[in-house]
């Protein structure tokens, strides 16, 4: 009896012991709120009009996820993020309906560094997107489109990454991801690489990602998508451009802290390469060919006025070149975005906020189908778009 209750009591302890070198934890944002658009280009109706309408993930995607780790020994440990995206305001799944469509992932962690395997966000996302106020303040304040995933709108599948360790606050890392076509080995494959620096109120990135086939391995949800990706679809920024063979990203970015401000810049060049000839747009409107070019610059500033409430203001400013056909004419569109935001953020207690966000983009040039379109908005009718945005935000 006496052993029985020696070897349950040492069972015990190990159980104990065993429980407490691994970890799992459930995590969440909440995010909803009301907003004022001042043009939204409503079909079948040509005009369109004002909108009025509550919308989730704003300031942050609203989404839930659990991320667990255990200790291996030796400095070694186990890591896995699994991550759902979805729309509060009707309950839908985000990212295209996956299940955990913002993240999944599995890896091992140690001095070595962090290798993992799965869905996960690319090094232009990793390094520079931070840098951005939409990063900072939400979605309205991305850059046209999303164009240059500085605001972590796409993600990758069937990536394997590695991140270095922090070694005296510089890091690095690579991923590749795999694109699953038999006989095609480039095909659908995306690839990318950056580092970065952060120590004191001085931090800096930069990155560069190549997807093949864009339209499946960047823009879709999964590789096995088929049609047009919705980035392309009912989008004045990047319609016509599906047929791109090569997506080329470079961005660069820094941040410089005194005192209760923060002042960030920004810079990204976008290259849609070796469009398909006469391939029309998702509405049949027009033809395109060539490489379609972007060029984004950004300038933000924030500043905590008080424990509780933060602000802050951005500009960008977004040019694009491409090369399209009307009938048997070729014609190069030129289209300038300029795009205003401003934040204010007050903080209830450390887990709840209310925010106020405003954005309004003018676009000049380019042909009649390039309208104004804030990222996360339908297109204007016209070349200017508003909107302004009051939205609770609770995280656990």
């Amino acid at each position: 009896m006496k052993k029985s209750l020696l070897a349950l009591a040492a069972l015990g302890a190990f159980a104990g012991a065993a429980h407490a070198q691994s970890s799992v934890t459930l995590y969440g944002v909440i995010d909803a709120g009301v907003n004022y658009v001042s043009s939204v280009h409503a079909k079948p109706k040509a005009k369109g009009g004002r909108q009025f309408s509550l919308t989730s993930g704003a300031m942050q995607g609203s989404r839930w996820g659990v991320r667990g780790t255990e200790n291996l020994g030796g400095g070694l440990k186990a890591i896995f993020t699994l991550e759902n995206g979805f729309e509060l305001n009707n309950g839908r799944l985000g990212q295209g309906g996956s299940e955990f469509g913002r993240q999944a992932f599995v890896g091992l962690s140690g001095d070595f560094g962090t290798v993992t395997v799965g869905r996960q966000y690319d090094s232009i996302a990793d390094f520079v997107g931070g840098f951005a106020a939409g990063s900072q303040w939400g979605t309205y304040a991305a850059h046209p489109s999303d164009l240059d995933n500085f605001n972590n709108g796409a993600r990758i599948n069937n990536s394997i990454k590695y991140t270095s360790p922090n070694n005296g606050g510089f890091t690095y890392s690579a991923l590749y991801s795999l694109g699953g076509v038999a006989g095609e080995f480039q095909k659908n494959r995306t690839w990318s690489v950056g580092a970065g620096y952060a120590n004191g109120p001085l931090a800096f990135g930069a990155a560069y990602l190549n997807a093949m086939n864009p339209n499946l391995s960047f823009y879709g949800n999964t590789s096995a998508d088929g049609g047009i990706a919705k980035s392309f679809t009912n989008n004045s920024v990047l319609h016509g451009f599906a047929s791109a063979s090569t997506l080329e990203i470079v961005g660069v970015g820094g941040a410089y802290t005194f005192g209760p401000a923060t002042v960030g810049l920004t810079y990204s060049n976008v290259k849609l390469k070796d469009l398909n000839d006469h391939r029309s747009d998702a509405a049949g409107n027009t033809t395109f060919t060539g490489s379609p070019k972007f060029n984004n610059g950004e300038v933000n500033l924030s500043y905590q006025l008080t424990p509780a409430l933060k602000v802050g203001t951005a500009y960008s400013y977004t040019e694009s070149n491409s090369v399209g056909y009307s009938g048997s004419d070729e014609k190069t569109s030129k289209a300038k975005y300029h795009q205003v935001n401003l934040g204010a953020d007050y903080s209830l207690s450390k887990r709840t906020d209310v925010y106020a966000l405003g954005a309004y983009q003018k676009v000049c040039g380019g042909t009649d189908l390039v309208t104004a379109q804030i990222n996360g908005l339908e297109p204007s009718r016209n070349k200017r778009q508003a909107v302004v945005r009051v939205g609770l935000r609770h995280k656990f």
